[in-house]
């Protein structure tokens, strides 16, 4: 207590605050065992709540979903609600209950989790309505990437209006997604036209996971934009950089892996031969080693959607190291299960620890940029 009394004299002797301030702070502060030492700390249901936010290791990587359950119960309205119109009207009564819901719930009282529910309502809406009138054209040629555009190109517009009108994060970080995959159906369609062929997936596998990969790069680049714009994560851009980290973390993942997987069987190896051989010993180190580049990066950038991501396809890569290492296969599924568990337990609880040894490896320069080490 005396430790605090003093601090709040000094700061007081340095105009911070006034006299009386210190003097009204000094129980407060004590109150809450704040400045101090030694002071008992209460571990019962009496503990203040604020004692629980303030956790030096608080995660601060994910939006804000919910202020309470007022949020959850209005949420599964608005499922229940949106799933009886469509059953009753089909797709014309879901759109105009989603703006009249979106007008009273986002606009107005800002609830997040009903508008992350909503815009993914309004791109559930757009994709069947898209694919109920355009999907079946075009079927013949080159017509899989002109109906591929033709589906995606009312995205943009809508979600770009509803941005506008809401400025919910979720919504801008579709709005990107639908553009990224515009501009890829376009590059496939352009090289389907130069080449002739109506299939330049199967056709030229190689360039193709390059440009697929290329893209997931162009995606992850937009993602830490927004990420690096708010290192303390206090603002919205944060939130729009979760979403896109969210998808590009896993088509970063598998758009490598196959490329790797396609290098390793040649340029002239079809597609389907370079992932014949998925369970080999060679490709689940190429696995193993992608999987953990993948959360390296997710340490660095602090961000644990790039850890998730590549959980499945590094219990697939264990699993074959351990068929071909003769382990009984009764057995092989519960090691895969207890090794994946136990590496997530210790990147999960060790989390602060890990990436406090690997960012301070970076430069200076890097890790002044990066969210701030906790």
């Amino acid at each position: 207590m005396s430790d605090l009394k003093t601090a709040l004299e000094g700061a007081a002797g340095e105009g911070i605050i006034s006299s009386d301030q210190a003097t009204r702070l000094l129980p407060y502060l004590a109150e809450r065992n704040i400045g101090v030492k030694g002071a008992t700390i209460r571990h019962d249901l009496s503990q203040p709540r604020e004692d629980d936010v303030a956790n030096p290791l608080e995660d601060s990587e994910a939006p804000r979903f919910i202020r309470g359950f007022h949020d959850v119960l209005i949420t599964i309205g608005i499922i229940v609600l949106l799933v009886g119109l469509w059953g009753l009207t089909g797709y014309y009564g879901p759109l105009p209950a989603i703006i009249i819901l979106a007008e009273i719930l986002v606009r107005r009282q800002r609830l997040a989790l009903p508008a992350v529910v909503l815009t993914i309502a309004l791109v559930h809406w757009t994709f069947w309505v898209a694919v109920m009138h355009f999907g079946t054209q075009n079927a013949g040629g080159l017509g899989l990437m002109t109906s591929w555009m033709t589906i995606a190109l009312p995205f943009p517009p809508l979600l770009a209006l509803f941005y506008w009108r809401y400025r919910v994060p979720l919504s801008l970080a579709m709005l990107l997604f639908s553009l990224f995959t515009l501009l890829l159906a376009a590059v496939f369609y352009l090289i389907g036209l130069a080449t002739g062929t109506s299939d330049v997936v199967l056709n030229y596998p190689l360039p193709s996971l390059g440009i697929m990969f290329a893209a997931a790069l162009g995606a992850f680049a937009v993602a830490m934009r927004f990420d690096l714009s708010d290192p303390s994560r206090r603002t919205r851009r944060s939130d729009v950089a979760f979403w896109l980290h969210l998808v590009t973390a896993p088509a970063l993942l598998y758009t490598a892996i196959l490329l790797a997987f396609q290098i390793r069987a040649g340029s002239s190896g079809t597609f389907f031969a370079a992932t014949a051989e998925y369970g080999g010993y060679a490709q689940a180190l190429i696995i193993v080693a992608i999987v953990v580049i993948m959360m390296l990066v997710g340490l660095i950038i602090d961000r644990r959607a790039f850890v998730t991501a590549g959980l499945t396809s590094l219990g697939v890569a264990i699993g074959a190291i351990l068929r071909q290492n003769n382990a009984g296969l009764d057995k092989v599924s519960f090691i895969v299960l207890m090794i994946v568990g136990l590496i997530v337990l210790v990147i999960g609880v060790g989390w602060p620890h890990l990436r406090r040894a690997v960012v301070r490896l970076l430069p200076a320069s890097v890790q002044g940029r990066l969210p701030a080490l906790r």
